[in-house]
């Protein structure tokens, strides 16, 4: 049973937007992350336009369906945890744009024998934020499917916990020859990476509560 009716189409069509920007965002930020560790800049800064571009279109699409939820008195009685999950979803475009932002203004010295790991961690990180999106564009078309569509999410935010203890633990533990700033900015680069799969995590928690209610 979908969630809206037919007098809700455009609406819903903005909601699917807003996730096609979300979703092509954390593909941005897997690529962008490549082309750092790769030392391929042009093609790095590429992809921190195209990721403030599709944030920007998040956020104007998020208030637009917002204010259409208010006005037309579009569903009501779920209107207050849809906006939350608009929010929290909203949350992993910013975080990802930040994440490149940092990168580009901080230009981290990433060591050759991490990239691998590095590549893992963003790949793994992102891979949790991007089954997000199916399970969100399920709420609003079949809600009984949320729940099963939501176990990847938890599966890659687990993944990606591990992957970056294990780096950390390298990074200062078995480089001795970096001194304890440069281990402290990868450990702050590791946790902006590691944050974009925490967000998924609240935001799948959020969504398997709303999910409930609505197939009770």
């Amino acid at each position: 049973m979908a969630v809206f009716t037919r007098t809700t189409k455009e609406l819903i069509l903005k909601i699917d937007e807003f996730f096609d920007n979300v979703d092509l965002g954390i593909l941005v930020f897997r690529e962008g992350i490549k082309s750092y560790l790769c030392k391929n800049m042009d093609d790095f800064e590429r992809h921190l336009q195209k990721v403030d571009t599709l944030e920007s279109n998040a956020d104007k699409l998020q208030r637009s369906i917002e204010n259409e939820m208010i006005t037309h008195s579009i569903f009501p009685q779920h209107r207050e945890e849809v906006t939350k999950l608009l929010d929290e979803l909203d949350e992993i475009i910013d975080s990802v744009k930040s994440s490149l932002n940092e990168i580009q203004i901080e230009m981290p010295d990433i060591p050759s024998s991490l990239t691998k790991s590095f590549i893992s961690l963003s790949e793994t990180s992102a891979n949790a934020a991007e089954e997000l999106i199916p399970a969100a564009r399920a709420f609003f078309k079949a809600p009984y499917t949320v729940r099963e569509k939501l176990l990847k999410v938890y599966y890659f935010e687990s993944e990606t916990d591990k992957i970056s203890r294990e780096i950390k633990r390298q990074v200062f533990q078995e480089l001795r020859d970096l001194d304890l700033a440069h281990k402290a900015h990868l450990r702050y680069i590791i946790q902006h990476i590691e944050n974009i799969s925490d967000l998924a995590q609240t935001a799948a928690d959020l969504l398997a509560g709303m999910a409930i209610k609505i197939v009770m």
